[in-house]
């Protein structure tokens, strides 16, 4: 999953990416409104965490911005403690979800995988398809009874896949989905995570989870529940 954390704070929004990236999501940074707009619509986030008292352009016109341009993108605005204003402003202004400064990066993680997974149509966070299941809270995946033991990006790119069954995904949406922003993307790199989950998900070459298809990129091919 790819998040992005508009906060002015620069040691707050290094704690949050650092808190983040422990738990295997890839996050981009902005630290003022403008930043912020610019990489929301320029590159596919999951979701954002936006703070509200940010320069340039503050979160609340951002949020309005974003939905007046039909993004879609999930969003968790940070507001100041005990006012309920800034809280009732955010949610009008298009936010999904909110959380009171200061709190607990777990807290956080909690609403992000909530928020996500509700985005997804997926509450809960056992994901299943087929013999394959996928619980996004302890990251771990099994085939039948057995644990299937994954690397850190095999488990991003099968997560993503997952969220999004029977979708045509293209290399390159993949690859900004699983890499931070200023990585260095190689598509290349996505042929062998694919290969791999291939080979642990479906030993027998009979289930065929990931199809590929030429020129296009990959598709899930089994019903998600």
């Amino acid at each position: 999953m790819r998040l992005l954390v508009v906060e002015d704070e620069t040691l707050l929004a290094e704690q949050i990416r650092e808190h983040l990236v422990q738990q295997q999501f890839s996050v981009d940074l902005a630290f003022d409104g403008a930043e912020g707009w610019y990489k929301l619509s320029e590159y596919p986030y999951d979701l954002a965490v936006i703070d509200i008292g940010l320069p340039k352009m503050d979160g609340l016109a951002l949020i309005r911005k974003a939905r007046q341009n039909e993004l879609k993108t999930p969003v968790i605005v940070l507001t100041a403690r005990g006012s309920w204003q800034e809280k009732v402003e955010g949610l009008d202004a298009g936010a999904d979800d909110y959380l009171t400064k200061p709190f607990h990066t777990e807290e956080l993680l909690a609403r992000i995988n909530a928020l996500i997974r509700r985005a997804a149509g997926q509450p809960d966070p056992l994901l299943h398809a087929g013999p394959i299941r996928l619980n996004s809270r302890t990251q771990q995946v099994w085939h039948e009874q057995e644990e299937i033991s994954l690397t850190a990006y095999e488990y991003k790119v099968l997560e993503y896949f997952m969220h999004n069954p029977n979708k045509v995904i293209s290399k390159t949406e993949l690859t900004e989905h699983i890499y931070d922003q200023d990585f260095d993307l190689d598509s290349n790199v996505i042929e062998v995570f694919v290969l791999r989950l291939r080979k642990k998900l479906d030993p027998t070459g009979e289930l065929k989870p990931i199809e590929t298809l030429r020129g296009r990129g990959y598709r899930f091919t089994l019903a998600v529940s």
